[in-house]
C-alpha cells in the first residue's frame, strides 16, 4: 500500500501548530511588560522555520488567541475579541520575510548578518509595541483611568527588544551548531555538550551571575550595582567567542536581572535592562566583527599551512629526483669501471708492453669526479647510513679534514622521529652554512650542534660555530677547499639557508663570537610524513 505524502505533511503541520500553541502559553506566563520574551520567541520561530510551515504557526497562534477572545468577550466586547484573534506573528511575518529573502539576513547557511538581525529586532519590537498599544486603545478602560502612552511605549519597546535579545540570538547559536552537525541530532547534542562556549557559559558565567544574584538578594544596598555588573560576563564571552558568546552571556544576564527585580515596575531594574540591552547589542556587533576577523585569520593560517605543505612537497620531490639522479650516476661510475678493465684486458692481449698507468689514473679521476657529482646531488652516506654518519664521516667532513679545517659535530635528541625531508634539509643547511663561513677565508675551526625536541611539533635547532685559530689558519688549503664546497652546495649562501628555513617554518639568527660567528637555524618537522 502506497503512502500518501499529503498525510505526512498534514500531520507535520498539525504537530507544529499544536507545539507552537503550547509554547505560547509557556512564554506568555514568563513575560512581563518590560521583559517580553514572547516577542523573542515569535521572532526566533520565524527565523528558524521554513516558509511552508508559517501557515501552521498562524493557525496555532489563532487557536491560542481564540480561547482568550472567547473568554474576554463579555468584558472587552466584539471588536476587541475580533482584533485579538489575529496572532502577533502575522504582523512580524512581512518584516522577517523581507530580511530573510531580500536583505541578506543569512548570507550563508551558517552565518548571520548581525547588523541586519539587530535592525530586524528593533523593527519587530516597535511593531509589537504598536500592536499592544492598539489593543489597549480598543480596550474599554475604567472611568478616570489615565494612561501615559509615551512612558508605556518606551517600556514596551525596551521590554520587547530585551525579550528578543534574550531568546533570538541564543536560538541562532543552536541553529549554527545544528548546521555544523550536518543536521544530525545526535552529533548536534554532542556538539552542544562538548562546545567550549557551552562549557564556559555554564561552568563559569552561571556561577558568576549566581553570585551577583545572591549578593543583591542578601544586601539590598548593592542590588543596583549587582544588576549593573551583569553586563560583564556578556563582554567577557563576546571577546572569547564572538557574537555567539554575546548571545549566551546576554541570555544568562537577562534572566539574572529579572531574578533581582524586587517589584514589577522597578526603576532600577529598568535602568539595568537598558544597560544590558545596550551591552548585548554592542557585543553582538563587536562579536560578529571578531568572528569575521577570526575567520580571516584562520583562513590566512590555513593558506600559510597549505603553502608550507606545498613547498615541503616540492622540496621532497626535488630531493627524490636528485636521489634518483645520484643513483644513476653511481651506476654509470660502476659501468665505467667495468668497461675500463675489460678494454684494458683486451689491449694487453693486442699490445703486451702497453703502459696502462696513465689510463688507470685517468679512469680513477673520472670515477672520482662522478662520485663527487653524485654525492653533491644526494650524499651517499646520507642514503646508506643516515644523517649522523653523513655529518661525521661523509664527504663534507672528509673534505674539511683534507683541507686542514678542524670539524666536529654533536647531535642530540630523537632525530630518528623526523622525516627524511627534514634530515636532508638539516644536511643542506649545514653544508650551506659551512660554505658561506669558509668563503671569507678567516676561519679554521667549525663546530656543529644539532638539538632535537618533541614539545608540541617536532623541532630541530642547528648551530654552526665558525672560529679562527691563529695557529691552524695559515695551513688551510683554501684553493682546493672552496671549489669543492661550491660544487657540493647551491652557491646561494645565506639566501638558500633562509629560504630552506622558511620552507620548514623556521627562522635564522646570527650573532658574532669573540673570534668568529655563530649561525642558528630552527626547523619544524612537517606535520605529515613524506609521501
Amino acid at each position: 500500500m502506497q503512502s500518501r505524502p499529503w498525510a505526512g505533511a498534514l500531520f507535520r503541520n498539525i504537530a507544529i501548530a499544536a507545539s507552537y500553541g503550547a509554547a505560547l502559553v509557556l512564554f506568555r506566563q514568563l513575560s512581563i511588560p518590560h521583559w517580553i520574551i514572547l516577542t523573542g520567541f515569535h521572532l526566533s520561530v520565524l527565523l528558524l522555520t521554513r516558509y511552508k510551515y508559517w501557515p501552521a504557526l498562524i493557525v496555532g497562534g489563532m487557536a491560542r488567541m481564540a480561547y482568550i477572545s472567547i473568554t474576554c468577550y463579555p468584558q472587552f466586547g466584539l471588536v476587541w475579541s475580533l482584533v485579538n484573534l489575529i496572532p502577533s506573528i502575522c504582523y512580524f511575518i512581512p518584516v522577517v520575510w523581507l530580511f530573510r529573502q531580500r536583505w541578506d539576513l543569512f548570507p550563508k547557511s551558517s552565518a548571520v548578518n548581525m547588523p541586519a538581525l539587530l535592525l530586524c529586532s528593533l523593527i519587530v519590537a516597535g511593531i509589537a509595541t504598536l500592536v499592544t498599544i492598539g489593543q489597549v486603545l480598543l480596550t474599554p478602560l475604567p472611568p478616570g483611568y489615565v494612561l501615559h502612552y509615551g512612558e508605556v511605549g518606551a517600556r514596551l519597546v525596551l521590554g520587547n527588544f530585551l525579550g528578543i535579545l534574550t531568546i533570538t540570538p541564543i536560538s541562532l547559536v543552536f541553529r549554527q551548531l545544528f548546521i555544523d552537525a550536518q543536521g544530525r541530532w545526535r552529533e548536534w547534542a554532542h556538539e552542544v555538550v562538548e562546545s567550549r562556549l557551552m562549557v564556559e557559559g555554564v561552568l563559569l558565567t552561571v556561577p558568576m551571575l549566581a553570585f551577583l544574584v545572591w549578593l543583591g538578594l542578601h544586601d539590598p544596598r548593592v542590588r543596583e550595582i549587582a544588576q549593573m555588573a551583569m553586563f560583564l560576563p556578556v563582554i567577557w564571552l563576546a571577546l572569547r567567542h564572538g557574537w555567539r558568546g554575546a548571545a549566551m552571556g546576554g541570555t544568562w544576564a537577562s534572566f539574572a536581572i529579572m531574578a533581582l527585580m524586587p517589584a514589577r515596575n522597578d526603576y532600577a531594574t529598568l535602568q539595568a535592562e537598558t544597560l544590558i540591552a545596550m551591552a548585548i547589542s554592542t557585543m553582538l556587533l563587536v562579536g560578529a566583527r571578531i568572528a569575521v576577523l577570526d575567520r580571516r585569520a584562520e583562513q590566512g593560517h590555513a593558506d600559510m599551512r597549505r603553502a608550507h605543505a606545498l613547498a615541503q612537497r616540492n622540496v621532497h620531490l626535488g630531493e627524490a629526483q636528485m636521489r634518483v639522479t645520484a643513483q644513476a650516476l653511481d651506476q654509470i661510475r660502476e659501468s665505467i669501471d667495468n668497461v675500463f678493465f675489460r678494454m684494458l684486458g683486451r689491449l694487453r692481449h693486442l699490445q703486451p708492453v702497453i703502459e696502462d698507468a696513465g689510463y688507470h689514473r685517468q679512469a680513477l679521476s673520472t670515477q672520482d669526479q662522478l662520485f663527487r657529482v653524485a654525492d653533491s646531488l644526494y650524499p651517499l652516506a646520507l642514503r646508506e647510513r643516515g644523517l649522523i654518519s653523513a655529518l661525521r664521516e661523509g664527504a663534507l667532513a672528509r673534505t674539511l679534514a683534507e683541507a686542514g679545517i678542524y670539524f666536529w659535530c654533536d647531535v642530540r635528541g630523537p632525530l630518528s622521529l623526523f622525516t627524511q625531508s627534514t634530515h636532508v634539509a638539516i644536511y643542506r643547511v649545514i653544508g650551506e652554512a659551512i660554505a658561506e663561513a669558509c668563503a671569507q677565508r678567516d676561519i679554521s675551526d667549525i663546530l656543529v650542534k644539532v638539538r632535537c625536541g618533541t614539545r608540541g611539533r617536532l623541532w630541530v635547532v642547528v648551530q654552526v660555530d665558525a672560529r679562527a685559530n691563529p695557529v691552524h689558519l695559515p695551513h688551510i688549503q683554501w684553493d682546493e677547499l672552496l671549489p669543492r664546497l661550491r660544487r657540493s652546495t647551491s652557491g646561494l649562501g645565506r639566501k638558500a639557508i633562509v629560504d630552506r628555513a622558511a620552507t620548514f617554518e623556521g627562522q635564522v639568527r646570527e650573532r658574532p663570537l669573540r673570534k668568529g660567528r655563530r649561525l642558528v637555524v630552527q626547523l619544524l618537522n612537517p606535520p605529515h610524513p613524506d609521501d
